[in-house]
């Protein structure tokens, strides 16, 4: 667990050995930074200005925290740069933003930290070079082809900062990405990034980080037209959540693409401080950065070199996506964000506050990503259990992203990642086997609730339901997962109905199957669902007796048949996870029982002990569960907020027996 909290001094040191160590890999006049190792799928020229802007970040950060002061070198190195970088006739050049489209997110950096830096660099640039990069920067006026998510930050923050320098600008653009912004909200303080069901890192490190920089950036109040107190208030409201989803070792959720960029989970907490959130005070918020950094930090990052690597502890490419290069990573620079408030500011003597989970157990409902959340204090894990989070349209029938469309995540273990999880769900999931081995997916799900329900005893118990088409996929081929699941020709299996009650480590999962589809023989289906994976080089695995489970290190992951018979197996992918060599997944199977329940207890937990009971009780549905500590809970599996779903097959809802039916495309009104 994290027993310190990092000075302002420990956070300059490690920018300091950061900058220090990649200054070797610049160009002369360092205009491009082109890191060891394979090049990125854009290529070396694009590697290259990565390399600059992605570091430039870290450098503004620690001259604006600096005033300026004994930052000579960093600001001499930077400015050389930027004149050649916008010199059409240096050889080591820019990539163009019209060349190039990753260009676009690297001029964001650029901007932003000239901005923040304007004294030191931008003030003391030479007239021509003044107006290249003016024009250098010029040709996000207008452009249209920007992915609508977390990139309009970079034709906001680009555009603002060219019309505080004179260059062109555009209001209607401005308008627009600031309306495209305000549509991703979702509640809550979360916003999804863009409009698929995209709920990650990217909310705290891009959707809440820009508006809180980008207001202070030189006239972006005249733009901002009384935004800023309810870009606050949603960032407020968010970090009362992101604080939670830090385990106690500091590590955050592993969920969600870009994992590569590390500690730039840490980002919003700074982002917090510096826009003054008044519901988590500034000393949580420093902790909370700190063990971010901190449990990167004990597992060698950066490395002996001071680099950072494509991987999560160590290198691990296959956690990148195809087109990431060597200086991708340092958008981590984000997460020492801190390092721009100067010592003389308070949070730097503010008394630093425990972290939720350091508290105490936490349990909480996270409504827009359709997650319960719980957090167990004795072993320090944070689990999300995730109902909501796909990655996809509503609508869409797909493969299931290892990334968002698993049952659960957690901030101890990982999602397995190697290919072929991108095609057979195993771990945390609620699938469909037939006879040749292949695993329905359940993309996109239908959330039907989640929510806290209090005991009497004030025991508090999370619940969360969700439907789908559960289908096979035949995959198109030559595809690489980004983010979201593989896409390919559906066949359809059935309704799947799948709740979640949650108590501290436990969950207890209920499944229901119903309306296979014409055509499928259910006599030879199996309801197969898979634990939490596990990965180590080695681990203990006891299976029998309707249950499952793998010991390795502190960890153990159990899950156990409740009332049905089931075969167990543990099943394991190699070089499937950044956390190990191997990785171990406990499952249990039974034959398909249409219109039937099935009960299944699981479970991540720091120590071994006995397993829940449940059983049905009615036919509402409720479910009675006894825990191993003896309390008793009843939970009502039907609920007011069921919304029939109107679909090109049949209707659902979120009661069997009477809805039972298709999914396939939602339709709202």
């Amino acid at each position: 667990m994290v027993t310190v909290d990092w000075s302002r001094e420990q956070w300059v040191a490690l920018a300091d050995r950061m900058l220090g160590a990649v200054e070797p890999w610049a160009s002369p006049r360092f205009s491009r930074i082109t890191l060891p190792g394979e090049a990125g799928g854009y290529g070396t020229d694009v590697d290259g200005l990565e390399g600059f802007a992605r570091t430039f970040l870290l450098a503004g950060f620690r001259i604006a925290g600096a005033r300026g002061q004994g930052v000579d070198r960093l600001i001499a190195n930077y400015a050389s740069g930027i004149r050649a970088g916008v010199d059409p006739a240096d050889p080591d050049r820019w990539v163009r933003l019209d060349e190039h489209p990753q260009a676009k997110v690297e001029a964001a950096s650029i901007a932003l930290i000239l901005d923040m830096t304007r004294p030191w660099i931008w003030d003391q640039l030479d007239e021509l070079t003044r107006s290249r990069v003016i024009e250098y920067l010029a040709p996000v006026v207008g452009d249209e082809t920007y992915p609508q998510t977390n990139w309009v930050w970079f034709r906001l923050v680009v555009q603002t900062f060219l019309r505080s320098v004179g260059g062109p600008w555009s209001a209607t653009d401005i308008a627009a990405d600031l309306a495209r912004h305000d549509s991703f909200a979702r509640g809550g303080g979360w916003s999804s990034d863009g409009d698929e069901r995209a709920f990650d890192h990217y909310v705290g490190w891009a959707l809440h980080v820009y508006p809180v920089l980008w207001a202070r950036m030189q006239g972006a109040s005249d733009l901002a037209d009384g935004r800023t107190a309810s870009d606050v208030a949603a960032l407020d409201r968010y970090l009362l959540d992101a604080v939670a989803l830090v385990g106690a070792d500091g590590a955050p959720l592993f969920q969600g693409r870009s994992l590569v960029y590390r500690f730039a989970a840490a980002a919003p907490f700074w982002a917090g401080v510096l826009a003054g959130v008044s519901s988590t005070d500034a000393g949580t918020l420093r902790r909370a950065a700190s063990a971010v950094v901190e449990y990167f930090g004990a597992h060698g990052v950066p490395d002996a070199d001071g680099l950072l690597t494509l991987g999560w502890h160590g290198a691990w490419p296959v956690l990148a996506q195809s087109y990431s290069g060597p200086a991708s990573p340092y958008w981590a620079a984000k997460g020492l964000l801190g390092i721009a408030l100067p010592a003389d500011h308070p949070v730097w003597k503010a008394a630093g506050q425990p972290l939720p989970i350091e508290r105490g157990d936490d349990m909480r409902v996270i409504d827009a990503a359709g997650w319960v959340v719980s957090g167990t204090h004795a072993d320090g894990v944070v689990r999300v259990v995730n109902h909501g989070t796909d990655h996809a349209l509503a609508d869409a029938v797909t493969a299931d992203s290892p990334l968002y469309a698993r049952m659960g995540y957690s901030t101890a273990t990982t999602p397995l990642l190697d290919p072929r999880a991108w095609r057979e769900p195993v771990e945390q999931s609620v699938v469909l086997v037939d006879e040749q081995g292949r695993s329905t997916h359940r993309t996109a799900m239908r959330i039907l609730d989640a929510r806290i329900d209090v005991e009497s005893s004030g025991d508090r118990i999370g619940v969360a339901g969700s439907v789908t088409r559960a289908h096979w996929m035949h995959f198109d081929d030559g595809q690489v997962g980004h983010g979201s699941g593989l896409v390919g020709e559906p066949t359809f299996a059935a309704d799947i109905i799948t709740w979640s009650i949650v108590r501290g480590e436990w969950e207890v999962r209920c499944v229901y199957v119903s309306n296979p589809s014409s055509g499928i023989c259910t006599d030879y289906l199996k309801v197969r669902l898979g634990g939490w994976a596990l990965a180590a080089d080695a681990a203990d695995i006891i299976t029998g007796g309707g249950a499952a489970a793998v010991s390795a290190g502190p960890l153990h992951s159990v899950i156990q048949a409740l009332g049905r018979p089931a075969d167990t197996a543990v099943i394991e992918h190699p070089d499937a996870s950044p956390l190990g060599a191997r990785s171990f997944v406990p499952t249990v199977a039974s034959a398909l029982a249409v219109g039937e329940w099935t009960l299944t207890a699981l479970a991540l937990r720091g120590t071994t002990g006995p397993v829940p009971d449940a059983q049905l009780i009615d036919e509402r549905p409720s479910v009675s569960v006894t825990w191993p500590d003896g309390a008793r809970t009843v939970t009502d599996l039907s609920h007011p907020h069921d919304r029939e779903c109107v679909t090109e097959a049949s209707p659902v809802t979120g009661n069997p027996p009477s809805g039972s039916g298709a999914i396939a495309k939602e339709q709202h009104t």
